[in-house]
């Protein structure tokens, strides 16, 4: 293999290999300044609910997404950035653009009630929001989901997942990978 190291300016070095493979490989960098990204360091998440909770009615209530998904034997949050014990919440460190995926399962012990709203909040207020209307109470159940492109800065900026229920008795977020979740990856940095 053949490699081109460029030294900079007061530490560190960039190298550059080519694999020993036949063909031609080409790079082609943007146009744009900033700092180039490669798959292992795009920080990504997938996160959910581990067990059904009874919540209250008609008030926003955080989703306790507790449990990281298994992948490749390892939890699934490849830089650390989703407190899945004490906040609930997203904070990644890399300032730029990432996709954000969420759905939440909901029903009730009873009667279900009127409709659900389902909220990514981004650093304590609602920032998207997505609803179902079942226009009178009932025993059914079902799911919500809201996904969006959200920027981070980098530091502060946090994101969260809440849901409010319209009436009912005894609603009940569903617990389980396929049920309330949430996931993310960084698409763009800033």
């Amino acid at each position: 293999m053949s490699s081109v190291v460029i030294s900079g300016d007061t530490s560190g070095t960039l190298t550059l290999t080519v694999p020993a493979v036949a063909g031609t490989n080409t790079a082609t960098l943007p146009l744009a300044s900033g700092t180039v990204m490669v798959s292992g360091a795009m920080p990504a998440f997938s996160v959910y609910a581990s067990a059904t909770t009874t919540i209250s009615s008609n008030t926003y209530t955080k989703v306790q997404l507790n449990t990281k998904t298994a992948a490749n034997n390892a939890a699934f949050d490849t830089a650390g950035y989703f407190d899945n014990a004490t906040n609930y919440r997203f904070t990644p460190l890399i300032a730029g653009y990432y996709q954000i995926n969420s759905s939440v399962a909901f029903g009730a012990t009873t009667v279900f009630g009127t409709g659900a709203q389902v909220a990514i909040y981004k650093n304590g207020s609602t920032y998207k929001s997505s609803g179902l209307n079942n226009n009178s109470a009932s025993t059914q159940s079902g799911g919500v989901s809201v996904a969006d492109v959200i920027y981070f800065n980098g530091s502060t900026d946090y994101i969260e997942l809440y849901i409010y229920i319209y009436g009912g008795t005894g609603p009940q977020i569903v617990g389980g990978s396929n049920f309330t979740f949430m996931s993310g990856v960084l698409v763009r940095t800033a």
